[in-house]
């Protein structure tokens, strides 16, 4: 459902959506001329002006070529050209720069960017590339086997779980119960803890064995994703560190 209608058969609504697959589809004689053809048939607010002043993005695009002629990420082109032409509310993405080089790759997050930011355009976007995803996305879900495990602002999710660094005094240094420490390994007289808590609390708590280095470090989203994978048919221990 989107804002509570459901999508199977309702015109209206899908008009709102533009969905970039991985895998792509373009009719097999088509150029990408056709192809914005066919998309004006579909999307009402398709708009022809805004697609030839985005043509300068693409200056490498052969318009009148049969776009199954075209190199993959040429083609993946084409598909956010016409997506982004279609001015949907709702923008599905799955992995979308996927073969495109580094320079394509800013330029068409740029563009998607520029556009959630004029038209408040939602995306949706399902992806292995977390580095990528910590740049642009505000909001993230963690899913395993079609079912979400995690699922909340990305700051949210970074200010939950910590690195701590820490070397005692005393050897090995704990934390009160109410800490959950999800991992822990040595260097030395170096430790290294995953702790899930106010990490500003735990590095409080830990001054009770005088600590000659204390350092607290945020998890990336690739990191987390690594921990909380671990325990669901993931074997990862030290992959971490």
């Amino acid at each position: 459902q989107i804002d509570g209608e459901n999508v199977y058969e309702n015109k209206a609504v899908k008009s709102k959506i533009a969905y970039i697959p991985d895998e792509l589809f373009y009719f097999m004689q088509a150029d990408t001329m056709e192809m914005k053809r066919f998309y004006e048939g579909i999307y009402p607010s398709f708009d022809g002006k805004l697609f030839y002043r985005m043509q300068e993005f693409f200056p490498n695009i052969d318009v009148k070529r049969n776009i199954r002629r075209l190199s993959k990420g040429m083609q993946k082109q084409v598909a956010f050209w016409l997506a982004i032409c279609c001015k949907p509310d709702i923008l599905i993405l799955d992995e979308p720069v996927d073969g495109l080089d580094p320079v394509m790759r800013r330029q068409i997050w740029s563009i998607i960017l520029s556009e959630v930011a004029e038209k408040e355009m939602t995306v949706l976007v399902s992806s292995h590339n977390l580095r990528e995803l910590e740049d642009v996305c505000d909001h993230v879900g963690i899913m395993h086997h079609g079912k979400i495990m995690i699922e909340r602002s990305l700051s949210d999710l970074q200010g939950s779980v910590s690195k701590i660094q820490v070397a005692c005094q005393s050897g090995m240094p704990k934390l009160p119960e109410h800490f959950q420490v999800l991992h822990m390994a040595n260097t030395g007289r170096v430790y290294t803890m995953i702790v899930k808590g106010d990490p500003k609390e735990a590095e409080a708590a830990l001054s009770y064995c005088n600590p000659t280095i204390v350092d607290v470090l945020p998890l990336t989203l690739e990191e987390i994703f690594i921990y909380e994978m671990g325990g669901a048919d993931y074997e990862v221990k030290d992959i971490l560190f």
